[in-house]
């Protein structure tokens, strides 16, 4: 197995950039995949406060991975101006930050139906145009909703454009009643990195390794397979910007009872972490 790479959603442990740091450094956890920053959407950050963050984490020794963006998670009906506006400034907050990756979905409205699958990858493939030359990969994350939601699509995309990489979250596809180890073998080759997030069969967020995930099955195959990055998403207790993320799902956050958000992220990094000892 390769040594994997930690890396983190911090803001599921808090808003405060400041405070991610501290979850990150006490949990000896080196990579960010930011997507909030002080409560600000990374889509929405501007440059000057895209160099503050990348200088904070950088005086704490830290390095962004990727951006947890929202590109592609809009109406396929909307306009694609707003959605080429939002990633310009997503490439420009890769660059000042030093991120490898920018997170992307395939839009909503889709309900995995044919009569929408040209119009996704000619959306996704002007994300693809937008990026050349920038060094940056970009990556597909399967979602619910979305017309990459199970693995079959998902594969469709890839095969498509084979520019564009996969995350692979084992509890978006368990919540879209996928088996895990079956979209893993489908996904394998085009797969990039993984995040770190479990589920059970009625949709139920739970820590790592107490879902259907089969973490402990596919996570050997994936760090040799793969860039051997693992990005935690806990998802196990509410926090500043989750409902803008899951679309009205009230069950995308876990049921256990946390004092903190810091508390939930804390457990969760400390289960993953007896799955990889294993």
């Amino acid at each position: 197995m390769n040594q994997y790479k930690l890396c983190a959603f911090a803001d599921e442990a808090s808003p405060k950039l400041t405070e991610q740091i501290v979850a990150m450094r006490e949990n000896n956890i080196e990579y960010l995949e930011m997507r909030g920053v002080n409560g600000i959407n990374v889509a929405k950050l501007t440059a000057a406060q895209a160099r503050d963050a990348a200088c904070e984490l950088s005086a704490a020794g830290l390095k962004v991975w990727s951006l947890g963006s929202p590109a592609g998670k809009s109406p396929i009906t909307q306009d694609f101006a707003v959605e080429r506006e939002q990633f310009l400034r997503l490439l420009e907050t890769a660059e000042i930050t030093g991120a490898r990756c920018i997170r992307l979905f395939s839009f909503y409205g889709t309900d995995g139906k044919p009569e929408y699958r040209d119009e996704v990858l000619e959306r996704l493939s002007r994300f693809i145009d937008l990026a050349k030359g920038t060094g940056v990969v970009l990556c597909h994350e399967n979602e619910k909703g979305i017309w990459g939601d199970n693995d079959v699509r998902c594969a469709e995309i890839h095969r498509a454009l084979p520019e564009l990489k996969a995350v692979f979250d084992p509890a978006n596809f368990v919540q879209c009643n996928v088996d895990t180890l079956g979209a893993w073998e489908l996904l394998k080759p085009y797969t990039y990195y993984g995040h770190i997030k479990d589920a059970l069969a009625d949709g139920r967020v739970v820590p790592p390794g107490q879902g259907l995930g089969h973490l402990r099955e596919y996570l050997p195959d994936l760090l040799k397979n793969s860039s051997g990055v693992l990005t935690m998403e806990p998802h196990l207790t509410k926090f500043v910007g989750l409902s803008a993320l899951e679309n009205g799902d009230d069950k995308a956050v876990g049921s256990l009872s946390f004092e903190t958000p810091r508390a939930a992220f804390d457990y969760a990094v400390k289960c993953l972490r007896e799955i990889l000892a294993d």
